[in-house]
């Protein structure tokens, strides 16, 4: 009992801020998203039996994919439970935990996108960040949000579109700036 303990605090410690990064897409208010975290980590633990995979070359990423499922149904789970209300919060900067493999102005970029992101009306935010950043399908988010297809389809054409336009709006500013 004692070794499963210790092993799940091992992969609690480890996998936390991918996990974190990941709900912080869906739930923006920092102490919201951790309790989602948290939620998503005792489904990981109580579903561990069920994780199978034939490749050890591959076990980490095959893992990160289970637990990124894992954590988004959580969040959404989240999300509806809410009926989709807008959360009122401010980033908490310790969010960002540094992730090694990306550059600077990698890193600098996800945050600026998030931030983006984040001014999105949270039906278009949902659905452009599981079809843009988690690869779902029209079908999948459909499905898994209880809307139609269409429905799916146009939120994510509004969400890109309100994007352009903040995007554009923050450039025109920074022009203005620099003047």
């Amino acid at each position: 009992m004692q070794n499963v303990q210790k092993d799940q605090r091992h992969l609690y410690e480890r996998y936390y801020g991918y996990c974190l990064k990941i709900v912080f897409r869906y739930i923006y208010r920092y102490d919201r998203a951790v309790d989602v975290v948290n939620d998503g980590f005792v489904k990981v633990f109580k579903k561990l039996n069920t994780f199978h995979y034939e490749n050890a070359a591959n076990l980490e990423v095959i893992l990160m994919g289970w637990m990124r499922t894992i954590m988004i149904n959580t969040a959404i789970d989240q999300l509806r439970k809410d009926n989709f209300l807008p959360e009122i919060g401010i980033t908490n900067e310790g969010i960002w935990i540094e992730d090694k493999s990306q550059s600077a102005d990698q890193s600098l970029l996800y945050k600026e996108l998030v931030q983006q992101i984040k001014k999105l009306p949270p039906g278009y935010r949902v659905v452009f960040n599981m079809y843009v950043i988690d690869g779902f399908t029209h079908q999948e988010i459909a499905n898994r949000l209880g809307i139609a297809v269409g429905t799916s389809k146009s939120n994510l054409s509004k969400a890109r579109t309100l994007l352009q336009n903040f995007i554009k709006n923050n450039d025109r500013e920074a022009e203005i700036c620099y003047m």
